[in-house]
């Protein structure tokens, strides 16, 4: 698509199959716009690894943390389930967020933790929330391992950011997702590839080899899970779907 902008007139410009469209710049229907552009710049140019959390690198765009520490505020959720650890920027948002709400213990799993995040990660002041698991999340060891922690009648919320291919999000869902307690979700982060698929640094594969289509799948097939994005506690009215990296990740457990 062919996008104008003119600050001086305040509009933008784009066509169709009837012709080129004027809008007014500054209203919603532009913001979208923009901001599906804005976020495949963004991913492109890697500022997403600009990002920290109590100094540790956090490789996810902020919207999306806050949103996030909006849903772990409400859900107090006693058990928190990561795949992917990855530098451990996560697993320590997510033991901040246990710390100030005064409930709730981290368990994340990484294929492979190199032993300089292992040891940052116990050298926080987080480290007696946060259990580390290393091997490959999809793995039957693994998962019995991850139940083996989980004590009857706590609430579980997962969050899966690990390997990213579609095949292997379905097969965490169906580990995980039956852990899920009702009220709360399990998040199938980046689906936001299905979209940088045409991009300098995407991969014409991600169309439809992303995560976003794994929830999509397992929903269809669950209908105990329902992809249902988070309402935003103030200003929900104002709030632009498209401006995150977990587009349909979201998916709320409403029975068991």
């Amino acid at each position: 698509m062919k996008i104008n902008i003119d600050t001086e007139k305040q509009t933008l410009e784009y066509q169709t199959a009837t012709g080129n469209v004027h809008i007014p710049l500054y209203s919603q229907k532009a913001f979208r716009m923009v901001s599906e552009v804005w976020i495949k710049q963004e991913w492109n140019q890697l500022h997403w690894q600009s990002f920290s959390w109590l100094g540790f690198q956090i490789w996810q765009l902020p919207e999306d943390i806050l949103r996030l520490q909006e849903v772990l505020a409400r859900l107090k959720p006693d058990v928190i389930i990561e795949t992917g650890t990855n530098s451990g920027g996560s697993a320590i948002f997510f033991a901040s967020m246990c710390r100030l709400l005064g409930n709730g213990r981290v368990i994340s799993i990484d294929i492979h933790l190199p032993e300089e995040v292992r040891q940052a990660i116990e050298r926080s002041p987080f480290a007696d929330l946060i259990t580390l698991i290393e091997g490959d999340s999809a793995a039957a060891a693994v998962a019995m391992q991850v139940k083996t922690q989980i004590r009857s009648g706590e609430s579980v919320f997962v969050f899966l950011d690990s390997d990213h291919h579609k095949s292997h999000v379905l097969h965490e869902l169906e580990i995980y997702a039956p852990l899920v307690t009702i009220g709360s979700y399990i998040v199938a982060a980046d689906g936001v590839m299905q979209s940088l698929s045409d991009t300098p640094n995407g991969d014409p594969d991600w169309t439809t080899d992303n995560p976003a289509a794994a929830a999509r799948d397992f929903s269809a097939a669950h209908p105990e899970l329902t992809i249902r994005s988070p309402t935003a506690l103030f200003g929900d009215d104002k709030t632009l779907n498209n401006l995150t990296y977990w587009p349909d990740a979201w998916l709320l457990r409403h029975t068991d």
